[in-house]
């Protein structure tokens, strides 16, 4: 893989302008790596599945949003600090630890992030549809070429960075302004956020699924490696980047579930059963009338291509356990683009209805999150050797352990409902 800057603390003092460049470059990586993974945790994946839960289950699925922001606290501090540490691929750590395990981690998150980018571009699809009225797969075609652009551009991580934390800042502001003309019941929702009125293992599941598990885990962490910010020297930023990501994304996710909920509360009648049913599109339109069903398509539409991007990137990645020196080659970059136009040509000729695809693909992906987590979390207790010295914190590692167990039996629980949602 590829570094763009060296792995250490950077040029000797009195540099002047290069320092500072280095000192830019870091920043930027950072925050990118932070961005990366917060806005691939909130795609079109998890926006249709906070407006469906949210329409079923009212203010109770505010506890399976709090539950999620613990978990993705825990997950990814103990994933960033691990990959992080060790300085390789989530893949590549995995076969060392257990010879043959990366290879597996690598095939079910390489087939995750392509079910998770043929929903993401349905998404894109989605969104461009309600801005501006396109056929949604003519949509999905136009808005993917951004993502495929960035890839052949010769600078591709840092035009990447750019990218996603400017449509970042596009959808926050958005949910933000929505949020303020709804008036959702606010201490209602924090009443069943913590003591909920029933709780519903697929709806966990799935987003957990689609806010944590898959190529989600790794994004930022992988991020970091292509930067350079690896190795124990290296943690104190590793460990407050995934800390602010966690935090962004976890205030993002709660902030667009009372957008929605707001709506749900005035007692209109969204629809759920329909094949072409849009929920968060009717959310949006019902809080705005046709300018909200517009504004619904901007930020589907950012979210959509934030998240193609996010998991286009973070699946290639994980080609490299099967040939490292490919992937850290120019070769790289055109691996991706190839990656988005499968999911392309795949979204073209699915007949699956884009929003139940945009709800399975979290579902899936929460399958594959206790097998990847319980790998790390082996890791930080048992090889420790593989992590360059850097003495690992065990209350998180604890916590990780409880965590495995717990994902372990929501993925069981949930297979079948999961499954079902594409009959």
């Amino acid at each position: 893989m590829s570094t763009e800057v060296e792995n250490g603390s950077g040029p000797a003092p009195g540099v002047g302008e290069q320092s500072r460049e280095f000192l830019r470059n870091r920043r930027t990586s950072l925050l990118g790596a932070i961005f990366l993974m917060a806005m691939s945790a909130v795609g079109p994946g998890f926006i249709t599945q906070t407006a469906t839960f949210t329409i079923r289950l009212g203010a109770a699925f505010g506890f399976g949003i709090l539950l999620s922001i613990i978990i993705d606290f825990i997950v990814q501090m103990n994933v960033w600090r691990i990959v992080g540490a060790s300085g390789r691929t989530a893949g590549a750590l995995a076969n060392a630890a257990v010879p043959g395990s990366g290879y597996l981690l690598a095939v079910l998150v390489i087939f995750g992030g392509l079910v998770f980018s043929i929903g993401n571009i349905a998404g894109i699809g989605l969104g461009l549809n309600a801005a501006i009225g396109l056929d949604p797969k003519i949509g999905g075609l136009i808005g993917t070429l951004l993502a495929i652009g960035i890839f052949l551009y010769k600078r591709a991580n840092r035009a990447m960075d750019r990218v996603v934390i400017c449509l970042a800042a596009i959808k926050v502001t958005i949910v933000l302004i929505v949020l303020f003309i709804v008036h959702p019941p606010v201490g209602h929702a924090l009443h069943e956020t913590v003591m909920p009125d029933s709780i519903n293992i697929a709806a966990l599941t799935t987003i957990v699924g689609g806010t944590v598990g898959g190529y989600i885990t790794y994004a930022g962490a992988h991020r970091l490696l292509d930067a350079g910010i690896t190795g124990p020297k290296n943690m104190k930023a590793v460990s407050q980047a995934s800390l602010a990501g966690v935090l962004i994304t976890g205030a993002i996710r709660y902030l667009l579930f009372l957008a929605i909920l707001g709506v749900a509360a005035s007692g209109v009648t969204i629809d759920l059963a329909s094949k072409t049913a849009n929920p968060a599109a009717q959310a949006f339109q019902v809080a705005l009338g046709e300018w909200g069903f517009r504004i619904f398509g901007i930020i589907f539409w950012a979210a959509g291509t934030t998240s193609t991007i996010g998991a286009a990137y973070t699946s290639v990645s994980f080609f490299g356990v099967f040939n490292e020196n490919f992937m850290k080659s120019r070769a790289r970059n055109y691996a991706t683009v190839i990656f988005i136009a499968i999911a392309l040509i795949t979204y073209l000729a699915v007949g699956t209805a884009p929003a139940a695809l945009l709800v399975f693909a979290g579902g899936f992906n929460g399958l594959i999150l206790p097998i990847g987590l319980t790998i790390m979390v082996y890791i930080g207790l048992f090889k420790s050797d593989l992590l360059g010295g850097y003495h690992f914190p065990k209350w998180l590692l604890v916590l990780g352990g409880l965590v495995c167990i717990l994902t372990w039996y929501m993925g069981i629980n949930s297979i079948g409902p999961i499954f079902a949602l594409l009959r």
